[in-house]
């Protein structure tokens, strides 16, 4: 039996990166994902190319900066489907300035997507889940929150307050039956990284023990775990998968 047998799964961000790496690996482990993006074309691609190689996979268009809209979308998503039983709160982007020259707005939109989408999401469906006794909830954090990053200051902020949202909400919703944990990804070998320079390349993997960047899948591993009934007794936890680089 497939480890995610009879799952419904909902992944945020999925159209692509890592986001698009977990969906394909939990419609491999049985799990019916559902993708909410923003990125229509990728997310739709997305969810085909899952169908075509015999998964199961929808597309939604979702901001989940919107508690509106996250709230209709999971609606319709428990109508259809009769249940949730994983989060994946994956979506994040950038928006990289020093102290000095970030503006406003910068920060602003970091923090709608990085910290207040993962608070739509999961009291939406954390609530769901924990009526259902229930869950399993997986925050992306990343190994900037733990150390810092120069330009970064929106950023590391989101990603710090999701490993505190993280414990937080364990403690709350795991009498309920419900896990929550978060996955600190390292340097990964995303699109944006693989057109860096080489020298820049190496420089990176200089700074990682095991002396390479980490692929997608590699991530896609962890949120599989912690999604997973091996992983039933782990709470609150944030796992760091970086190669080593926080040692």
């Amino acid at each position: 039996m497939k480890r995610l047998e009879n799952k419904i799964a909902v992944i945020t961000g999925a159209a692509d990166g890592l986001g698009k790496a977990g969906a394909e690996k939990f419609a491999a482990e049985g799990a019916e994902v559902i993708i909410w993006d923003v990125n229509d074309e990728k997310g739709k691609a997305t969810a085909e190319a899952i169908v075509a190689n015999g998964g199961k996979a929808l597309y939604m268009s979702v901001n989940t900066a919107n508690f509106e809209a996250v709230e209709k979308a999971a609606n319709e998503v428990i109508d259809k489907y009769g249940k949730i039983d994983i989060l994946v709160n994956n979506a994040g982007i950038t928006r990289d300035a020093s102290l000095k020259k970030m503006t406003s707005e910068q920060w602003q939109q970091v923090i709608d997507v990085n910290l207040t989408g993962v608070f739509n999401c999961t009291k939406v469906i954390g609530i769901h889940m924990a009526g259902n006794k229930y869950g399993r909830i997986i925050n992306t954090s990343s190994v900037v929150a733990l150390y810092g990053n120069f330009g970064q200051t929106n950023y590391v902020a989101t990603k710090a307050g999701v490993i505190g949202m993280t414990k937080t909400w364990a403690r709350e919703l795991g009498f309920k039956g419900v896990t929550v944990n978060a996955v600190a990804p390292g340097f990964m070998m995303t699109e944006m990284v693989r057109k860096m320079p080489e020298d820049v390349l190496a420089s990176m993997k200089a700074k990682v023990p095991l002396q390479r960047l980490g692929e997608a899948e590699d991530i896609a591993n962890a949120y599989l775990f912690l999604a997973s009934d091996e992983a039933s007794y782990i709470n609150g936890a944030t796992l760091s998968v970086d190669g080593g680089m926080t040692i």
